[in-house]
């Protein structure tokens, strides 16, 4: 395959955080689409804008789907407003509430749609190792049987691909700082505040990622 069959064949899952934005930046010549899912979290109105303003200033169409039922009949801590978020390490035992049930197969699955009615060959989820192994779906084993549901699932044989899946978020970092990317213009925090609360996990996470990549933290903390 060229280069120029390789350009433009991917659906990315990008949510505005961090992952998601370095590898939309990451794969940019190949993703034709990019799209969000508003599934009802704390944190769905902050991450989004960024979404969109990446899409934007690299030109790549942007789509968000509304997958409300999952607020409305799922559970989890991340569904049920601020106070219930846990704080601490995604390592502690309360971090599993923050678990919202097969987010990433449902996700998966309709971005799998829409790439198959758009005659592109993969979608692209930006799932990482370490902390993350707490969310079942995040886990290598699920990305490749999914990926191999997905195949066997569609005319064209869509493929899922997962390109961070065996490193840390430290080293997606290192990646986005050798990008360029300006991580202030990402969101994190599962309270979805005005400000990142800087004590649940996911902001403990970003933290220690960006500490650990060597990039000056600029995210306004409460």
């Amino acid at each position: 395959m060229n280069d120029e069959q390789m350009k433009k064949d991917c659906v990315l899952i990008l949510s505005g955080g961090m992952d998601s934005v370095t590898l939309l930046y990451d794969y940019q010549e190949r993703i034709a689409l990019a799209v969000s899912f508003d599934y009802g979290s704390n944190h769905n109105a902050r991450e989004i804008p960024f979404a969109r303003l990446h899409c934007q200033r690299l030109g790549i169409e942007h789509l968000v789907i509304p997958l409300q039922f999952m607020g409305q009949y799922f559970k989890s801590s991340l569904l049920e407003g601020a106070d219930a978020i846990p704080e601490g390490h995604y390592a502690d035992e309360n971090m599993k509430s923050t678990v919202v049930p097969f987010r990433n197969g449902i996700m998966l699955s309709v971005a799998v749609g829409l790439a198959e009615s758009r005659n592109l060959k993969f979608v692209m989820m930006a799932n990482h190792g370490g902390d993350h192994t707490i969310y079942p779906d995040c886990r290598p084993e699920f990305v490749e049987a999914f990926s191999a549901a997905a195949q066997a699932g569609t005319y064209p044989g869509i493929q899922l691909l997962s390109p961070y899946t065996n490193i840390t978020k430290a080293d997606i970092a290192r990646r986005g700082k050798a990008l360029g990317i300006d991580y202030s213009e990402t969101w994190s925090c599962y309270k979805g505040g005005d400000k990142h609360c800087g004590k649940c996990g996911t902001c403990v996470e970003r933290r220690e990622a960006l500490a650990e990549a060597g990039i000056e933290d600029t995210t306004e903390y409460l």
